[in-house]
């Protein structure tokens, strides 16, 4: 076996839940949403003229500019104070394997740093947000 060769990263589980600022129903709302905002696939008809309905409701689907779910979400995040914001992002980096769960007093205290105004398009626009927010609280042990 090659000595060199690396063993890939275990992220063990925290013995007892970190507490967050932000509850878990809340970032569970939240990633039942971005599992929906980033379900959305690349426009087809650009100007639909027709009843949705006639269309079997296709551009429900589709990625418009004005995304009602895209809205609510980042209202559901700009609702939010820094501490809460910083829970999520540092949540999203330990579920893409960024760090241990040793390291999250540090991470954590790294996202605050971040800028609250500038933050909800950061989550919103980070691709597999809902699946790393549901790996994180795993690890945390949510």
């Amino acid at each position: 076996m090659n000595k060199s060769a690396q063993a890939p990263k275990v992220q063990a589980k925290a013995a007892s839940p970190v507490e967050l600022d932000v509850s878990s129903d809340f970032i569970r709302t939240l990633i039942d949403k971005a599992h929906e905002f980033h379900a959305k696939v690349a426009v087809v008809e650009p100007n639909p003229g027709s009843n949705a309905s006639d269309e079997g409701m296709r551009e429900v689907l589709e990625d418009y500019p004005d995304d009602p779910v895209q809205q609510e979400m980042h209202e559901m995040l700009a609702d939010l104070n820094q501490d809460q914001l910083a829970d999520l992002v540092a949540l999203v980096w330990l579920g893409r394997g960024d760090f241990a769960v040793a390291e999250w007093p540090a991470k954590r205290q790294e996202a605050l740093q971040l800028d609250p105004k500038r933050t909800p398009d950061y989550l919103i626009e980070t691709p597999q947000v809902a699946d790393f927010l549901e790996e994180g609280l795993s690890a945390l042990g949510h």
